[in-house]
């Protein structure tokens, strides 16, 4: 047999060669990632972030400076203290109208005895009267308007208080802890820098559960429910797999096309659906976009591992 007739041969024999199973599905994985901003006005004066690092919820970040938030606090408590010193003291001016009260009644005393007695006139005695009701009048009245009045200035108090638990919200935002625990992926703030409310300053990711986002046909869905267990492959080597455990979280409700990142080209002309796999990554060999096949059975891994 020549060398033409034994290529010839070694064709035929590999194209008879069954093609290598397909798993069900394919994706790439994904990750839950916050946005963290800040909540306070003013200088980033710490920040205690790399990318890369690990952080846990409530952990200490970072500080925007407080000292104009402190400052303002100090005003207002100073405010507040000077209100006793505005508060009007009517003590002694109804001292005064009250010993011209005494003296009014005295003296109304003795008219009344003489008017008894025929030495003086009813019209004496009335006078005295009305001018004690006058008396009387000015008492109440000046209590009345120093009541009104330090009521005005005890009432200033409320909002400087309503004030100092504002500042005391604004400066306790100024102190920046982690909302949730995770890997920082992105840093986009340094220490020194001018920062807003809402400014971004890094992104947390939560790589401990990783999400793959796959596709299926609309004939493999059918074997895809919420809560299953699946197999996922990834790459370990050039040609070996390393099976994982996952479980799927989301199916899509409508059909669309394949990614052209995955699959054939004819397959790509094709409608299929997206549904979510959440894997663990205790080891934290997942990374993000890294891709992986899905296999809804137990047999599909197993010839996808032949």
């Amino acid at each position: 047999m020549n060398k033409i007739s034994f290529l010839l041969l070694a064709l035929t024999l590999a194209a008879c060669q069954p093609e290598a199973p397909r798993s069900d599905a394919y994706g790439n994985f994904e990750a839950t990632t916050i946005l963290i901003s800040a909540e306070a006005n003013g200088q980033l004066t710490s920040f205690l972030v790399e990318e890369g690092q690990q952080i846990k919820e409530g952990q200490f970040i970072g500080l925007v400076d407080t000292t104009l938030l402190h400052l303002q606090r100090e005003q207002v408590r100073a405010q507040i203290g000077t209100l006793p010193a505005k508060l009007q003291n009517s003590l002694a001016e109804i001292e005064v109208l009250d010993r011209q009260q005494d003296n009014l009644e005295r003296e109304r005393d003795r008219v009344a005895r003489l008017v008894e007695k025929k030495a003086a006139t009813p019209k004496q005695l009335d006078d005295l009267n009305g001018e004690l009701t006058v008396i009387q009048q000015r008492i109440q009245a000046v209590r009345s308007n120093t009541n009104t009045a330090n009521g005005a200035i005890l009432a200033e108090k409320q909002p400087m208080l309503a004030q100092i638990a504002l500042l005391d919200e604004q400066i306790r935002r100024a102190y920046l802890y982690s909302p949730a625990s995770g890997t920082v992926l992105t840093k986009m703030a340094e220490p020194g820098e001018m920062v807003g409310i809402g400014s971004p300053l890094f992104r947390l990711g939560q790589l401990d559960t990783m999400r793959l986002r796959a596709y299926t046909s609309s004939h493999q869905l059918q074997n895809v429910s919420l809560g299953q267990k699946v197999e996922v492959l990834i790459d370990e080597g050039h040609e070996a797999y390393r099976q994982l455990s996952g479980t799927i979280s989301w199916i899509a409700d409508q059909a669309e096309f394949t990614p052209k990142t995955i699959q054939t080209k004819e397959d790509r002309v094709n409608l299929v659906y997206a549904f979510e796999v959440l894997v663990p990554n205790s080891e934290g060999k997942l990374k993000i976009g890294m891709p992986a096949e899905v296999n809804f059975t137990s047999s599909s891994t197993q010839a996808t591992n032949q």
